[in-house]
């Protein structure tokens, strides 16, 4: 692909000329450089010596079979593959058709912010490339087969062989790697591997080590893996670091001065940032009686990372922070995320914060947005702040009951009247968390705990973006919401079909509301069917995304959302905060005329960056999962079936939270239908079944901690035939004994599978509202 400049005048051109030429083209051919000049007869023949003697000089090179350019170019648009990640993670590409001293191209954020895995080892990709102050840079236009021929695995050596196992339990790329490049690798050894292209139409593929990761021994592997194999971002560019480096606190000059009012942060334990602070105060008007005013103060990200800068655009494309147990893969660097940006004690911190006012009913009378200089009074953990709250209070909870937490309680529960009243989506997730032990291997898999301080603070955060999203509306400057649709028809169909089976009536033609679903819930509660209902419930809801356009976000409730409270590890959240200064002349780092244009770009990003951390995350946990249950296999468990598939029934422990498969074909000495309408297998012969939400017992067969993937026997019967069940609906025949060839290491998860992905999980701060 080449770019012809304005034709010049006809004739031979001056050596210079023809370089000038070939550096605006990029390359060409002979004949095309012919056919621009003009030239014919004798001038081509003068032509031809001329390229000879330039090519000889050095100052031409050769590009495919034909071309030629001007040495050490590059075209201003090519096709390239990356070839080389160095240590700070920069990444370098070079053009497919040129020699290996050909110049590499650093390639660099893309302007547009376009988002998705980011390219590795081995991708193909089509660039731009211009000339930077250090050098050639490129900048990706289009993947052309990103990730296909890449495989991360483990290394499995042998006498005659040396193969990579994927990782990835879904993939059937089982490499096979020539001896002599496999010197210095060791059976269990973490790589990322390329398919050679060739014709290996039999038998396993070849392939070439790419460069090495890890162990697959490591406790940290799980998270390693996942990091690679989702294209999670890692790391900062010296730019970055550099101009992250020279930030400063900003003066109080058009700030409101806050560093009095004793605003504090409620984090988990460990959190190392802390990018929100709280307080509350009764209202001293007489016309609210018994209301109250509550403060929220966010980071002022938008004072450090301006539009433009390197930290705004590695900040774009990272799209968020990444959370695994054992690491955090941030979206700023640590100077800002845990430096200047975060709300520590005793510290003076730039804010943003939102003062509203709460009739004693939870209404929401008024709200108004500053620009400040704050200072937090003090740090608590969760568990402290309910620990006070209990009668419990410690040294530093204790002096502060009576100023900062009893009235923040007090108007939390005046808040809640009115949440109860909007009726928001009451799922129930039994979330579970690792705890890494000080080796830095896996010491224990707990329940996390939902306390009324988690729910304390995700109130008022979600108060404060409701009213960021009305300022900004009724300041007309656009803005990205976060948006929840309501379910689908055929999710409603699938949902009252289920519901049918356990006498549990809902009309197809019911209109679907969140008290409708929560009178569902609290139906169900304390039944046999509480488990089984509220998942079925959380499947049926549409994932939440970032949108321009408001529809409203159905599972709070609210007509009008906008995630304003987590600059430090959400870009959309930075998008807000600059809307507002915009919106309401607080500075002259507010939202560009530019972004405004790119705002649908920018929520689609964020929502494929959001997806692809939480793939991460979840796949990280369950290689922990497994690594965890790895020296328990032959021990039996009680669990419950999650997911029922033609293939095997997804199986959750009650101890761990694990899902693992028990294949269909070791169910017995039948087949089994899947009725999809009941979610049961459904036995041909006997009419004996599995259905989903039953409580089992099953023994571990096999954890394969790089996998993630845990295979489970049936210990329990199946329930009898259900002389009442409607006629199954017949679709494909599971796998029998005879079927053979259910999926190994877990198999992988059907489409609505034993974990729903992303929706409403949890009242835990942090959690993707």
């Amino acid at each position: 692909m080449t770019r012809s400049p304005k034709r010049p005048p006809a004739g031979l051109p001056d050596r210079e000329t023809l370089l000038a030429f070939l550096r605006d083209a990029g390359s060409a051919e002979k004949g095309d450089i012919a056919r621009h000049f003009g030239l014919k007869g004798g001038d081509r023949r003068a032509l031809r010596e001329m390229i000879r003697e330039l090519e000889a000089e050095g100052r031409l090179g050769k590009r495919g079979r034909k071309g030629f350019s001007e040495a050490g170019g590059l075209p201003p648009v090519g096709v390239a593959d990356v070839v080389e990640r160095d240590v700070d993670g920069e990444i370098y590409v070079r053009l497919v058709e040129a020699s290996e001293d050909a110049p590499r191209a650093l390639l660099v954020p893309d302007r547009e912010g376009r988002a998705g895995p980011a390219p590795g080892l081995g991708d193909r990709l089509l660039c731009k490339f211009q000339r930077g102050e250090d050098g050639w840079e490129a900048r990706l236009i289009k993947r052309l087969d990103a990730g296909t021929n890449r495989v991360l695995g483990v290394i499995r050596k042998s006498n005659r062989e040396v193969r990579v196992e994927p990782v990835d339990r879904r993939s059937k790329d089982v490499l096979l790697v020539p001896h002599a490049h496999a010197e210095g690798l060791k059976d269990g050894d973490l790589v990322l591997a390329a398919i050679e292209k060739g014709e290996h139409r039999y038998g396993p593929k070849r392939g070439k080590i790419l460069e090495t990761i890890g162990r697959e021994d490591d406790p940290r592997a799980a998270s390693l893996i996942a990091i690679h194999a989702h294209g999670v971002p890692t790391g900062f560019s010296e730019a970055v670091e550099a101009e992250a480096q020279d930030q400063e606190l900003p003066s109080l000059k058009g700030r409101e001065d806050l560093r009095d009012l004793p605003l504090i942060t409620i984090d988990p334990a460990d959190a190392r940032d802390h990018d929100d602070a709280v307080h509350a105060h009764r209202d001293d008007d007489p016309k609210n009686e018994g209301g109250w005013v509550v403060w929220v103060a966010i980071a002022d990200v938008a004072a450090y990372v301006r539009v433009g800068s390197a930290l705004d655009r590695e900040a774009r494309a990272k799209g968020n922070s990444t959370y695994f147990p054992d690491r955090v893969e941030p979206m700023l660097p640590e100077v800002l995320s845990n430096g200047l940006c975060s709300l520590k004690e005793g510290e003076n911190r730039a804010c943003l914060a939102v003062r509203m006012v709460f009739d004693k009913d939870g209404r929401k009378l008024s709200h108004r947005f500053v620009r400040g200089l704050m200072r937090s009074h003090a740090s608590l953990s969760y568990e402290q702040a309910q620990g006070a709250i209990d009668g419990r209070p410690d040294d530093v909870t204790g002096p502060i009951m009576d100023r900062i937490l009893y009235p923040l309680w007090n108007a939390y529960h005046a808040m809640l009247k009115g949440r109860l009243k909007r009726s928001p989506l009451l799922i129930e997730s039994a979330e579970r968390k690792v705890l890494m032990d000080p080796g830095g291997g896996i010491g224990a898999i707990e329940p996390r705990k939902s306390l009324e301080a988690h729910r304390l603070i995700e109130e008022m955060m979600i108060q404060a973006n409701v009213c960021a999203a009305e300022t900004l509306e009724q300041k007309r400057t656009p803005l990205i919401y976060r948006v929840h649709e309501a379910p689908s028809q055929e999710k409603i169909f699938n949902l009252a079909d289920f519901l049918q089976t356990i006498g549990k009536p809902w009309a197809k033609g019911e209109p679907a509301t969140t008290k409708r679903f929560n009178r569902l819930l609290d139906e169900t509660r304390d039944g046999p069917h509480a488990e089984v209902v509220n998942e079925v419930v959380l499947r049926t809801q549409m994932q939440a995304i970032y949108s321009p356009e408001n529809i409203g976000h159905f599972g709070l409730n609210l007509d009008r959302y906008a995630h304003f409270t987590s600059p430090i590890r959400r870009y959309s959240d930075l998008i807000v905060h600059r809307g507002l200064i915009r919106a309401l002349n607080l500075g002259k780092d507010g939202l560009t005329d530019r972004e405004i244009a790119e705002l649908a770009t920018i929520a689609e990003q964020v929502t494929r960056t959001e997806r692809r951390s939480m793939a991460a995350e979840r796949d990280a946990m369950d290689r922990y999962i497994a690594a965890f249950l790895e020296d328990r296999v032959g021990a039996t468990f009680p669990g419950r079936i999650t997911g029922v598939t033609r293939f095997g029934l997804f199986v959750r422990l009650e101890e761990t939270g694990a899902d693992g498969l028990v294949p269909v074909s070791s169910l017995g000495d039948e087949y089994f239908t899947h009725d999809d309408r009941s979610h049961a297998l459904v036995g041909e012969r006997t009419g004996r079944r599995w259905t989903l939400g039953r409580s089992v017992e099953v023994r571990l067969v096999e954890a394969t901690p790089v996998t993630g993937g845990l295979l489970f026997e049936m210990l329990s019967e199946p329930d009898p035939r259900d002389p009442n069940a409607p006629a199954p609906r017949l679709g494909l025949r599971a796998r029998g004994p005879k079927g053979g060839g259910y999926p190994k290491r877990g198999g992988p998860r059907p489409r609505d599978g034993a974990r729903p992905s992303g929706g409403l999980k949890g009242v835990r701060k942090g959690k993707r509202r």
